[in-house]
């Protein structure tokens, strides 16, 4: 048995400071700011951004956002690049239908199956979108320095790479 470096038990230190937990808090802390951002957009409608403000938004419903072709998918292709199950995507496109954000259109190349696009109230969350991500990638420069976040963007890059 190869001789392994254990911790005392005791010390779970290491739980707090792994690389999964601080990317999981990194992604939290950055989706947080971007739904901020867009919350407080004057180009978002005032109904979406209200819902926004008052966290009825979360970071679940921008995987539809980051996701979502500008030209449509189908709800598998969506479930599957947001790496969530079928159900649960499905429940979000139909919470962001009932806000204006998409619809479900037949696809034309499979009369059995339905695409979702962006509607026109869509496309200019996907802008408020757009900009809300620059502006919190600006501040995520400004606060670690250009040369550490070229190194933490090059090393997320690689270390999801498939």
């Amino acid at each position: 048995m190869p001789n392994v470096h254990r911790t005392d038990p005791a010390d779970d230190r290491w739980r707090q400071s792994h690389l999964g937990r601080l990317m999981g808090l990194a992604l939290r802390r950055f989706d947080e700011r971007v739904l901020h951002l867009m919350a407080h957009d004057p180009n978002v409608p005032l109904a979406l951004s209200n819902l926004a403000a008052r966290d009825q938004i979360a970071a679940a419903h921008v995987h539809i956002t980051r996701h979502l072709q500008v030209s449509g998918s189908r709800l598998t292709e969506l479930a599957q690049a947001a790496g969530m199950s079928k159900q649960a995507m499905g429940d979000l496109v139909t919470q962001c239908e009932a806000w204006g954000l998409v619809e479900r259109q037949p696809d034309p190349h499979d009369a059995r199956a339905r695409r979702i696009v962006f509607t026109a109230t869509g496309l200019l969350w996907l802008e408020a979108f757009r900009q809300a991500v620059a502006q919190a990638q600006g501040e995520f420069h400004a606060l670690v320095g250009d040369e550490v976040a070229t190194v933490v963007t090059l090393g997320l890059e690689a270390y999801g790479a498939r």
